[in-house]
């Protein structure tokens, strides 16, 4: 049985246990956007611990098979998606391409590395979804060549809203293992971060570029 719930508890627990996941609410991190952020995700790292690795990979093929069916190619979003998104076409047998942020600057050009055809159903993956913008790239290039892309499934999103509503607008389905929700819940009811650091982070989801204004002095 696929306990969506009680997956995302359990890899909400791993990506924090492993530090793939580190909450400041106090200290706020810089992402590269600029933005003030009480929480860094880091997904590769989950490639250092062979039982959590594994775990994903299964977890992601059933997530696969649940919400999208037969699937023909996989394909990973450079370069966090790429690592992930061979182990889960290798669990499948089935064929792996990946996509660059920008075509290649010398030789082919390429901006799709690997065979991928026309009409081929072909499944996205990412390690993290964020505002969605690079992963619904991908998605766009595989469909610019004649690919039927399925949807796209990731480790963790922060759930925005801005993410949401570009998926819809591009009309790709997507699927993850965990989220913001279930990580913050994780992390209160076992002392990862208080009853105020709760209200920090939500503030953040709800206004994570203009949080760091409303932060007291």
């Amino acid at each position: 049985m696929f306990n969506k719930s009680e997956i995302e508890q359990q890899v909400a627990e791993f990506l924090l246990q492993i530090k793939a996941i580190k909450l400041q609410p106090n200290n706020p991190f810089t992402w590269a956007s600029g933005w003030k952020s009480p929480i860094y995700c880091d997904n590769r790292t989950t490639l250092s611990h062979p039982a959590i690795r594994t775990y994903i990979r299964q977890k992601l093929v059933r997530l696969i098979q649940e919400e999208f069916g037969p699937v023909a190619c996989i394909a990973g979003v450079a370069t966090a998606g790429i690592p992930q998104g061979v182990l889960v076409a290798q669990e499948l047998g089935l064929p792996f391409v990946y996509v660059r942020a920008k075509p290649k600057e010398h030789g082919t050009g390429n901006l799709i590395e690997g065979d991928v055809f026309e009409g081929q159903r072909v499944l996205v993956v990412e390690d993290l979804i964020s505002t969605g913008k690079s992963s619904l790239q991908a998605v766009e290039a595989l469909k610019a060549i004649g690919c039927d892309v399925a949807g796209l499934v990731a480790i963790f999103t922060y759930g925005f809203d801005a993410s949401v509503e570009n998926f819809k607008k591009a009309g790709c389905k997507f699927a993850t293992l965990s989220n913001y929700n279930a990580l913050i819940e994780y992390a209160e009811k076992n002392q990862y971060i208080s009853k105020n650091d709760v209200r920090l982070l939500e503030q953040w989801r709800e206004d994570p570029a203009g949080w760091d204004a409303k932060l007291p002095d």
